[in-house]
C-alpha cells in the first residue's frame, strides 16, 4: 500500500469515529425546559468534568502518551500530538470518545480509556428564604484511586441548606429551584431549570426530591404566599430549618408588661429541641406577659420576606388553651414583630382562665388603700382572691376598719372604671360574687367604721379649738 493510500486510510478512519461521538449539535444550544423532579423525565446525571479535575488518560499500548492530566479553566486537556480538547460538561465516556477521536489521525482505531484521580470541588450558591445567603464551597476528600465518582460522594440539596444555615419560617419548600448551568463549547451553554419539593421529603420521605448538586448550580428558595401555621411548626422541626441555631431578636408590641425589642436565646431543654424553638408565647414571656386587657384571640406576627414583602399570621392562644392546638404557638424567626390588640370586652371566667397561663404574668400588683395595717402596692399571684390580698397587706386595723365590707375599683378594657362593693367573709372560696379573683392594678379600698368616723370627726372640730387654748390662758397669766 503507497503512502498516499495508508494517509487516505486513517483519514477515513477518523471521520468515521467522529461520526459515532455525541458532540454538541446546534439544537443542543437552546435553553432546556423547565422540569421537576417529580416528573419521570428527569434523571440525575452522571458526574462531568469541568475546570481543576484531575483525571488519568490512558491510550492503549502507547505509554509514552498515558499519564494525568487536569482540565484547565477554559475546560480542555491540553494532550501531547492530539492538542488542545475540549471536555468540559463531558461524561468520563463521552471525553473518552472525544479524545479517541482526536487520536484517530495518528493511530489506527485508538481505544482511550479516563479515570477521575481527583475531582474538583463542587461551588454553588444559595438566594432567597435563607439564612445566611451566599457562595459556599463542597470539598469532595479523598482520592478516587482511578475509580469512577458516584453520586452519594456529590453534596445533595438538603446538605447545601443546612451548610447556609437553613431556610427560614417564610420558605416555600414546594418550589425550591436549581438553575445549572452546562458548557458545550468553549463560546456556548446550555441552563437547566430544576424544580424540587422538599415538602414530599419531609411528608412522604421522597428521597428522589434531595438531588446531588453539579459545580456551579444556583438554589433559590422563594417566600411562600401565604403561611399556614402547622406547616410552619412542621417545618421548624426538621432538620433544614435556621431559627434554632441562634438566639434571635424580635419585637413584642401591645398589651405586654414590657413592649419593646426582646432576643431570644436558646433553651435549656437538653435533648428535647422543642424546648429550643422560639414561639410566640416564648415572646410574651420574655415581654413580661400578657396584660389584664389583653385581647389572646387576635395576635398578629408580622414577617419580612427577603425580598422585601410583608407576611401576616393570625394567632389565636385561646384555641391553644381550649383545645391544645400547639400551631397556634407558632414559631418565630429573626426580625419577627408580635402584636398583642385590646380586648373591647373580656369575660370574667376568661380571665381567670388567662391569668393562669403560662404566658401571663407570675405576679401581679394590686393597690390596698385604707384601714389595713400595710397599705400600698401589694405583689400576689395571678387569680388571687380579694379577701388573701387584704391578708397580704396585713389584714384590717381593727381600731378603725370597717370589717363588713369594702370597695374594689377596677378599670375595664372599655376604658370605664367599675366600682364594686363586697362583703368580707375570710371563710369564703373563690367566687366571683362575695370573693372576686383580683386583676392587675384593681384597687380595694378598706373604710372606715362609724367609731372611727365619728372620732376624726370629732378631732377634726376640736384640734382649732385646742390651738386657741393656749393663748387665752396667756391672757389669764396678766389679768387678762
Amino acid at each position: 500500500m503507497s503512502n498516499f493510500q495508508k494517509h487516505t486510510a486513517s483519514v477515513a478512519s477518523a471521520l468515521i469515529v467522529l461520526s459515532g461521538v455525541a458532540l454538541p449539535a446546534h439544537s443542543q444550544l437552546q435553553p432546556a425546559a423547565p422540569i421537576s423532579v417529580s416528573q419521570s423525565v428527569f434523571v440525575e446525571d452522571a458526574y462531568t468534568l469541568g475546570p481543576s479535575d484531575r483525571i488519568q488518560v490512558t491510550l492503549f499500548r502507547v505509554p509514552e502518551y498515558t499519564g494525568p492530566q487536569q482540565v484547565l479553566v477554559d475546560g480542555t486537556l491540553n494532550l501531547p500530538l492530539a492538542g488542545s480538547v475540549f471536555v468540559e460538561g463531558l461524561t468520563l465516556q463521552q471525553a473518552a470518545a472525544a479524545i479517541s477521536a482526536r487520536y484517530a489521525p495518528f493511530y489506527r482505531r485508538p481505544i482511550v480509556t479516563l479515570s477521575l484521580l481527583s475531582p474538583r470541588p463542587i461551588r454553588y450558591s444559595v438566594a432567597g428564604e435563607i439564612d445566611r445567603p451566599g457562595s459556599y464551597t463542597f470539598n469532595i476528600s479523598g482520592d478516587q484511586g482511578g475509580q469512577t465518582l458516584t453520586t452519594a460522594r456529590l453534596p445533595t440539596l438538603t446538605t447545601a441548606l443546612q451548610n447556609a444555615g437553613g431556610v427560614t419560617s417564610s420558605a416555600n419548600v414546594r418550589q425550591i429551584q436549581i438553575r445549572r448551568t452546562q458548557r458545550l463549547s468553549p463560546t456556548q451553554s446550555t441552563t437547566q431549570l430544576i424544580t424540587v419539593n422538599l415538602w414530599e421529603l419531609l411528608q412522604e420521605g421522597d428521597l428522589t426530591q434531595d438531588i446531588t448538586l453539579r459545580d456551579g448550580d444556583t438554589i433559590q428558595i422563594p417566600a411562600a404566599s401565604t403561611l399556614n401555621l402547622a406547616e410552619t411548626r412542621r417545618l421548624a422541626g426538621a432538620n433544614l430549618y435556621a431559627a434554632t441555631r441562634r438566639p434571635i431578636d424580635i419585637v413584642v408590641v401591645g398589651e405586654v408588661k414590657r413592649p419593646g425589642t426582646h432576643t431570644l436565646a436558646l433553651g435549656t431543654g437538653g435533648n428535647n429541641a422543642e424546648a429550643l424553638i422560639p414561639t410566640v408565647t416564648r415572646a410574651i414571656q420574655v415581654a413580661g406577659g400578657i396584660t389584664e386587657t389583653a385581647n389572646v384571640r387576635q395576635i398578629q406576627v408580622r414577617r419580612q420576606t427577603a425580598s422585601g414583602r410583608v407576611q401576616t399570621l393570625d394567632v389565636d392562644l385561646w384555641d391553644l388553651l381550649q383545645t391544645g392546638n400547639v400551631n397556634q404557638d407558632t414559631v418565630l424567626q429573626n426580625g419577627d414583630t408580635v402584636y398583642i390588640p385590646v380586648a373591647t370586652a373580656l369575660d370574667p371566667a376568661e380571665a381567670t382562665e388567662l391569668a393562669a397561663a403560662t404566658f401571663s404574668p407570675a405576679s401581679i400588683q394590686v393597690y390596698v388603700v385604707g384601714e389595713v395595717n400595710q397599705p400600698g402596692i401589694v405583689e400576689v399571684p395571678p387569680n388571687t382572691p380579694l379577701n388573701q390580698a387584704i391578708l397580704a397587706a396585713g389584714g384590717f386595723n381593727n381600731r378603725r376598719a370597717r370589717r363588713d365590707s369594702v370597695k374594689l375599683i377596677r378599670l375595664n378594657p372599655d376604658g370605664t372604671v367599675a366600682e364594686r362593693t363586697i362583703e368580707i367573709d375570710f371563710a369564703n372560696a373563690l367566687n366571683d360574687a362575695d370573693n372576686p379573683a383580683l386583676r392587675g392594678n384593681d384597687v380595694i379600698v378598706v373604710g372606715r367604721s362609724g367609731l372611727a368616723s365619728f372620732s376624726d370627726t370629732l378631732g377634726t372640730i376640736t384640734t382649732p379649738i385646742g390651738q386657741i387654748f393656749p393663748i387665752v390662758n396667756i391672757l389669764r397669766l396678766f389679768g387678762l
